[in-house]
């Protein structure tokens, strides 16, 4: 491939791709149970994941198509066909031609060993996201849980910039992948990677933050700003 080219996906990618992905996904996770023990980074793993990294950076998203169109593409092949109803399910009151898929955002949660579990609903008004959301101690582990729908059509690539402030100045930056979904009645329910609050005594005080959740297309579903405080362990 030349350098600085960008992959083009053909117009019915958003489904037979996911499909396909999802397939070879689940052979990868056999073949990795049959590979356990397996010295990854001595065979040279680590190149071939910088690689994969290079080749998504350069991936470009074909036009999105109404989740109609897309379903009834590729009715000849009756192993995709199957694979489409497992992933999209039955939806044909949200058949309607809307192009632009919509996330819904309904709650947010933070679980730590400091409090066990706290959800907050979604969304929270200005006032709310001047006031502290949550309270942990230094250096405890935490994880933000997010619950949401998607509505309209597949979004792809869904991924999280956590951006924090202390004083004005920005002191962390956190990014990652949530995945791909496709319309379902029922709400997804997503846990962030786990983090850890710093600890001493300037790591204590009030925070903000803003989370931004955006797709491949670089739709933005959601913007959060909120505050935390990191006190003193006890």
């Amino acid at each position: 491939m030349e350098s600085g080219k960008r992959e083009e996906a053909g117009p019915s990618a958003s489904v037979s791709t996911i499909v396909r992905e999802e397939k070879k996904q689940e052979k990868m996770m056999n073949q990795k149970e049959e590979d356990e023990g397996f010295d990854y980074e001595e065979e040279g793993f680590d190149e071939m994941d910088q690689e994969n990294k290079r080749v998504f950076e350069n991936f470009n998203p074909g036009p999105l198509l109404p989740l109609k169109e897309q379903i009834e593409k590729d009715k000849e092949d009756e192993s995709l066909r199957r694979w489409k109803e497992k992933l999209l399910g039955c939806l044909e009151s949200d058949l309607n031609g809307q192009m632009e898929p919509e996330v819904k955002f309904q709650s947010i949660g933070i679980i730590s060993s400091d409090f066990g579990e706290l959800n907050s609903p979604l969304p929270i008004t200005e006032d709310q996201s001047k006031r502290v959301l949550f309270s942990l101690r230094e250096g405890s582990d935490y994880r933000l849980k997010l619950t949401f729908t998607v509505l309209h059509n597949i979004v792809s690539g869904l991924a999280y910039t956590n951006t924090v402030w202390k004083s004005g100045l920005q002191v962390d930056q956190s990014k990652g992948m949530l995945g791909t979904f496709a319309p379902q009645r029922e709400s997804y329910v997503h846990t962030l990677e786990e983090e850890t609050t710093p600890a001493g005594v300037l790591a204590r005080g009030i925070y903000t933050a803003k989370l931004k959740f955006e797709d491949d297309d670089k739709r933005c579903h959601m913007e959060l700003d909120y505050s935390f405080e990191i006190r003193k362990r006890s």
